[in-house]
């Protein structure tokens, strides 16, 4: 039986390596993970729907996808603004990833944090909710006027991890960019405000006591190992430490479309790894 990885899930709060067919394998923190690539990199399709060409797609494309596929995925994305009628209520929340690193975003309530889960937010905490265009539209007025980006790189967000600032110093920049898109007028005239509390996830992925970041899984190959004992698990980030004593990150959007099988107990980390980039801690002062 092929093990064909279509990358890391979040169900239930814990989590697990998604695979063809919906199987799933929960992670669980302090575990030693030993896989190799086998073959090629395939496209494994869109919205629960196979790739009909299983194309060939590039080792280091974190989408995975072929041109097809990327583009049905994306025409039915939220986050692409391209559903206007979806009658359930949203939240929009705000997310912290590390000093300096907020955004605002909006999310199906009915999925409770798992959109925050699987961002690798750090802390957060809801502002509103309603429904989905007047959230859309609070997500847009609340960029522009707190000066907040509509995403963070992964490449900041894993790196400030390996650093986190106390609990309460990350509650309080949540509350503080709560006051300010309290005090932003007009969107509480269609969405429900909700309550500052601040929730936080350092428990969660277990990122207390994290080591120095060495570098990051550039790509999968044919044949390469990956192979340490898990530390920690945010957003799509898998932080390993390999045998040799570095701590390394491994983004699964890059093991999806891959076959994965066991490695052998005498076998080293073989992928290529690229070395982590000083981050440069600043405030934010436009959306770009």
């Amino acid at each position: 039986m092929e093990w064909w990885c279509r990358g890391i899930g979040w169900g239930g709060g814990v989590p697990g390596l998604r695979w063809r067919g919906g199987r799933v394998s929960a992670l669980a923190y302090g575990q030693r993970l030993a896989f190799r690539a086998v073959g090629v990199r395939r496209c494994p399709g869109a919205r629960g729907n196979p790739c009909p060409l299983e194309a060939a797609v590039p080792g280091r494309a974190t989408g995975g996808r072929c041109p097809e596929c990327a583009r049905l995925d994306r025409a039915h994305s939220v986050a692409a603004d391209t559903i206007a009628d979806d009658p359930q209520p949203y939240r929009v929340y705000l997310a912290w990833f590390g000093p300096g690193m907020t955004k605002v975003g909006i999310t199906a309530e009915a999925r409770g944090e798992a959109r925050l889960l699987e961002q690798g937010a750090v802390a957060f905490s809801w502002l509103g909710r309603g429904p989905l265009m007047a959230a859309r539209r609070t997500e847009e007025v609340l960029r522009q006027a707190l000066g907040v980006p509509d995403r963070v790189a992964y490449e900041r967000k894993r790196a400030a991890r390996h650093a986190l600032p106390p609990t309460e110093d990350r509650a309080r920049e949540v509350e503080e960019l709560y006051r300010r898109a309290r005090a932003v007028g007009g969107w509480t005239e269609t969405l429900e405000p909700l309550e500052f509390a601040a929730r936080d996830h350092v428990g969660v992925f277990r990122l207390d006591g994290l080591p120095r970041l060495d570098g990051t899984v550039a790509e999968l190959v044919d044949g390469g190992v990956v192979i340490g004992r898990l530390l920690a698990a945010a957003g799509p980030d898998l932080h390993l430490l390999a045998p040799d004593g570095r701590c390394l990150a491994l983004d699964t959007r890059l093991t999806g479309g891959w076959i994965l099988e066991a490695a052998g107990e005498g076998e080293g980390f073989s992928v290529p790894v690229t070395a982590v980039a000083p981050v440069v801690e600043s405030a934010q002062e436009g959306l770009f």
